[in-house]
């Protein structure tokens, strides 16, 4: 079995274990090992399959991409990286949809900061940086983890609102009605103001320098040059 193949395998492990204990499998888990041993099996078994993923990346032979982005392309590239970290810091602080299951919800009337953007800004942070990296740099690798972690992020946003519709009910799709699964829908159709997506100091200052560490460790670790540093060559 080629290392492709491995790779391919472990990456599909570590997607399809998440979903199912996440989605189909969560109830009758919590039911035999409790919140905390469900934690707990979760770790462990996301640490197998992803770290096999890892390794097996990291170990695989250099291939020759089968394509890489223009100069422009990989400028925009970056910008969208730079949303992308804002919208992971984002989403880290005042996630209205984290809902205290011993509380009723409560929603605000109006999105605020990456919220006015996505109701989803940690899982469209991960999208995004799939859709950025396949388009930029076509290896089996590279696409072969771009696909999992953005496949996974897609069908963990759609599951998750599926799953609160369910449980939380008319508080939840009145929630989704003043706000976007894609990002920007929800600004652009009028159904969140513009002013009130701004991200807020933290977001932006964490994003930046999420960002800019990121784009320098792309050398550091054998990647081509990318982010600012693109502009300061």
């Amino acid at each position: 079995m080629d290392s492709m193949t491995l790779l391919a395998l472990a990456m599909a492990s570590f997607v399809a274990t998440h979903l199912l204990m996440s989605h189909p499998l969560r109830a009758p888990l919590v039911r035999a090992l409790g919140e905390r041993g469900l934690l707990g099996l979760y770790v462990v078994i996301a640490f197998i399959t992803f770290g096999a993923t890892v390794y097996l990346a990291w170990s695989a032979p250099t291939q020759a991409p089968q394509w890489v982005a223009s100069t422009g392309v990989w400028h925009a590239a970056s910008l969208v990286m730079l949303i992308a970290a804002v919208l992971l810091v984002g989403s880290l602080i005042g996630n209205p949809a984290m809902v205290d299951p011993g509380a009723s919800p409560k929603f605000p009337d109006q999105a605020r900061g990456v919220y006015a953007v996505t109701r989803h800004p940690m899982m469209w942070s991960f999208i995004l940086w799939a859709i950025v990296h396949a388009s930029l740099w076509g290896t089996g690798r590279n696409l072969i983890i771009a696909a999992g972690i953005g496949g996974l992020a897609l069908v963990g946003a759609l599951g998750q609102d599926a799953k609160k519709a369910q449980i939380i009910g008319q508080p939840w799709r009145d929630w989704q009605a003043r706000t976007s699964f894609v990002p920007f829908a929800a600004l652009l159709s009028g159904r969140a103001r513009w002013g009130a997506a701004m991200p807020g100091t933290i977001p932006l200052i964490g994003g930046l320098a999420l960002w800019f560490a990121a784009t320098w460790l792309h050398p550091v670790l054998g990647g081509p040059v990318a982010g600012p540093w693109l502009w300061m060559r």
